[in-house]
């Protein structure tokens, strides 16, 4: 088991003490009957999924957000490694950290839906956090009526509204020949790609050039960047002409960029804001934008909740987070307004008024994943890489 933790050693006696007044109510390394409405009672673990701390996506962004909340919070923080990818691993990851006295552990990712249904029954005085877990993802899992139980909270994200803003975005900036590179065919990923493809097609729509926009549709099936898939992205740029694509998917995004950097092409990123990592890597302005969901916004609300005693407004929720208002910075899906490639065919103005017509329902984007969106765009769906 790997464990990473973070504690400021000014912090450390006031830690210990606090170790100390807790031990007497542990029992099998858990906390019992602590109060966490105030900070001074909350110990925040997080466990990862198949990736890192340093995939510049999911994991990143969750560690990110809770170390931050942790320091500014002055409350103990530590995130924990499984040690494979599996669900036996990442459930000895959980009972590790509830062992160390966590009373608050976040879980990122759907891989976490077997944790939900074995887990958290198992320790009813620790709060989970699944981040992108669905209810389907836990039916599947064997979770019957009353799943999530009391001491969870699950949420997921409308992913097809910000694959839809990058892909109408594109296009609208003046992209004929468009990619997208998913990982493992998963429902979220497969959310984003359905959703770039219709906001393709409703820009196309809207310039009317339906007839001038193409688009390479294909999963590497898996969430890292491999010279299998690399090389397929230097057909695309460099023989097939493609101009951008959207790399969906942990690390994939590595064969993209690379393949990118050879022709002077193009990427969008996903997630968070990835324009930094992504250009410093690969070259300048090669990342346009990039189809953000709110982690971190989730994350700073529930703990939030959580220190000022308002548990009673996630517990045992399952919620689907999109656009909750017209101002664009707020909402948990979104595009980044200061690292966006705005043109003068798409200017910040443009995104504002996108977002507000999809706020309005001027705009509806469909989430179902069960077959590609019909599109007046040509679309070629290359299948899977490997």
């Amino acid at each position: 088991m790997r464990k990473k933790s973070h504690f400021d050693r000014k912090k450390l006696l006031l830690w210990a003490a606090a170790v100390l007044l807790v031990g007497a109510l542990t029992a099998c390394g858990m906390k019992k009957h602590v109060n966490m409405n105030t900070a001074s009672g909350m110990h925040i673990a997080m466990i990862t999924d198949a990736g890192n701390i340093t995939d510049h996506g999911f994991n990143q962004t969750t560690y990110e957000a809770c170390r931050n909340w942790a320091d500014i919070n002055d409350v103990p923080f530590a995130y924990y490694m499984p040690e494979q990818d599996s669900d036996e691993a990442r459930n000895a990851s959980i009972d590790e950290a509830a062992a160390q006295g966590a009373n608050i552990i976040v879980l990122p990712g759907y891989v976490f839906a077997s944790a939900i249904v074995t887990q958290a029954e198992q320790y009813p005085d620790v709060r989970f956090v699944a981040l992108d877990v669905s209810a389907d993802d836990i039916r599947e899992k064997g979770g019957a009526e009353g799943y999530p139980g009391a001491n969870v909270y699950c949420c997921t994200y409308q992913e097809e509204l910000s694959g839809y803003m990058a892909g109408y975005a594109a296009v609208k900036s003046g992209y004929r020949h468009l990619g997208f590179l998913g990982g493992e065919p998963v429902p979220a990923v497969m959310r984003y790609g359905y959703g770039y493809l219709q906001g393709i097609d409703d820009a196309a729509a809207a310039l009317g050039i339906a007839d001038s926009v193409e688009v390479e549709y294909v999963y590497g099936g898996l969430f890292y960047g491999d010279d299998t898939v690399t090389e397929v992205m230097d057909t695309w740029y460099e023989t097939m002409g493609v101009e951008v694509v959207f790399a969906c998917g942990g690390r994939i995004y590595t064969s993209a960029a690379e393949a990118a950097a050879r022709a002077q092409g193009k990427v969008i990123g996903v997630d968070s804001d990835q324009q930094f990592v992504i250009d410093s890597a690969y070259g300048q302005d090669m990342t346009i934008t990039s189809a953000m969901k709110g982690l971190s916004p989730t994350i700073n609300s529930v703990l939030t909740g959580i220190r000022d005693g308002n548990w009673d407004n996630f517990a045992g929720k399952i919620e689907n987070l999109g656009i909750v208002t017209d101002i664009a910075e707020e909402n948990y899906v979104q595009l980044p307004i200061r690292t966006t490639q705005w043109t003068s065919s798409f200017k910040e103005k443009d995104y504002r008024a996108l977002v507000k017509e999809l706020y309005t329902g001027r705009i509806t984007v469909s989430s179902d994943v069960s077959a590609m969106p019909e599109t007046s765009v040509h679309v070629t769906d290359h299948g899977r890489i490997q």
